[in-house]
């Protein structure tokens, strides 16, 4: 059944010709340049930064709960979760690219020029309530850091990271490949604590890779597929794959058939290898935890606090627990600035109403904020370590509200011209899309008959 009213015009590409076209994130669109000539890597610097920024969103404090979870109670049998996630994220964010590449419309605008009003407010309220879970686990996470780090409460440490919704306005003012130097470097900060923490927790080869294969007790063990939904939720995250398909334009490719062409390579290029690196820090997160917290018999260890603390003494290495903590911070710091600019550009896309950036940062923080302080009061630690987790089944529950879209346009020759995936990758992405469905549908059965 076709979403849009029998009332609503569309043109020959069925786009809805009541709906305005306007460039997304006008204020950076097609505002870094590229060069004209010269070496092939050239053209593929020219493009690194958008896939980083995507990135930031697989390995988010919402990542290292569902991370540490896994590994502490299930050794490393959902390294191939972590895999499966990543791989299913790798295509995804290949097809919101060429989305916005072809069309000149990120996922939020491409849904209002389709769908009719009712029905893009209902996508819309999907998405914030994706944003507000990841917000959710940004302000956990950050607080838990500042915890770790500086000895500050909490509920003091949710307050402070209110504070960040000035971080992107700052880095914005100095440029788009600013804001990408700054992100990757973060990245940066986190990849290196974490090789660390990986020769320090010296993991048996062959046991890692062995929970690199898909076990078929993940599917049969409800707490297991309770936590593989959550790193599936963490890892393939909606909202992200709104961010995506806007932040590649802000590339000036030459706007025709050649020029979208190369952007199209150059970007999914970009992608690819930075969702490895999020791979590796996935991965590195719950090996570090089955290395160190299953081994010793510590399995019930599933709040960042509680392996902070046992970090150190475990592996024997004083540094280890502070590298931790740091590089929690930095991936605090960085989800705060792509989940800014993903709900600047879902807002605009789905209801074209454009607040300015630190109103919608303090706007969604403030709603974050709330139930941490109330949670924190009520339960103390163990509490938000229990609301982190949830926060990221809720991102898993939405992903069909931004997937199905999503395929659903990139499928379309009428849309996308000659730059419509082949049946073959439609039917991958139609499965990866059924599995999603079917998975939380399972989830909600266990969760209300289990």
């Amino acid at each position: 059944m076709d979403a849009r009213s029998p009332d609503l015009t569309t043109d020959a590409a069925g786009w809805r010709t009541d709906v305005p076209t306007t460039k997304s994130l006008a204020e950076v669109n097609a505002s870094v340049a590229l060069p004209t000539a010269g070496v092939w890597w050239r053209r593929l610097l020219a493009f690194v930064g958008p896939g980083y920024l995507v990135s930031v969103g697989y390995m988010d404090p919402g990542n290292w709960a569902t991370d540490l979870a896994g590994g502490s109670k299930f050794g490393y049998t959902l390294l191939s979760v972590i895999l499966l996630s990543n791989l299913m994220a790798i295509l995804l964010q290949s097809l919101a690219a060429r989305l916005g590449i072809v069309t000149d419309r990120d996922l939020a605008q491409a849904c209002r020029a389709t769908y009719s009003p009712a029905v893009n407010f209902l996508l819309w309220l999907a998405c914030e309530a994706a944003i507000i879970a990841c917000d959710l686990a940004e302000v956990i996470g950050t607080a838990i850091a500042l915890k770790l780090l500086f000895g500050i409460p909490l509920i003091g440490g949710a307050l402070i990271a209110a504070l960040d919704a000035f971080l992107l306005l700052l880095l914005m003012n100095r440029g788009f490949r600013f804001l990408e130097a700054f992100v990757i470097a973060l990245l940066a900060v986190i990849a290196v604590c974490f090789a660390v923490q990986i020769v320090a927790a010296a993991p048996p080869v062959a046991e890692v890779l062995h929970g690199f294969m898909p076990k078929s007790e993940i599917f049969t063990n409800p707490e297991m597929l309770y936590i593989t939904i959550g790193i599936i939720g963490a890892t393939v995250m909606p909202h992200n794959l709104y961010l995506h398909s806007s932040i590649v334009q802000t590339r000036a490719y030459e706007r025709n058939e050649t020029g979208r062409r190369e952007a199209i390579k150059w970007a999914t290029t970009d992608s690819t290898i930075a969702l490895m690196l999020a791979l590796f820090i996935n991965a590195a997160i719950l090996v570090v935890a089955a290395a160190t917290f299953h081994k010793s018999g510590h399995s019930d260890v599933a709040e960042i606090g509680q392996a902070f603390e046992l970090l150190s003494p475990l592996l024997g290495l004083g540094i280890a627990s502070t590298l931790f903590a740091i590089a929690l911070l930095a991936s605090g710091l960085n989800s705060t600035v792509t989940a800014t600019l993903a709900g600047q550009i879902v807002m605009e896309g789905f209801l074209d109403l454009r607040l300015p950036s630190w109103a919608r940062r303090l706007l969604t923080r403030g709603i974050a904020i709330i139930p941490v302080i109330i949670v924190t009061a009520i339960y103390g630690e163990r509490g938000t370590a229990d609301l982190l987790v949830f926060s990221q089944v809720v991102l898993s529950m939405q992903l069909p509200f931004a997937v199905i879209p999503l395929v659903r346009f990139v499928s379309d020759r009428r849309k996308m011209g000659k730059f419509a995936i082949s049946p073959y990758v439609a039917a991958i992405a139609w499965i990866v899309a059924g599995v999603i469905v079917v998975l939380n549908l399972k989830l909600l059965a266990d969760t209300l008959f289990g």
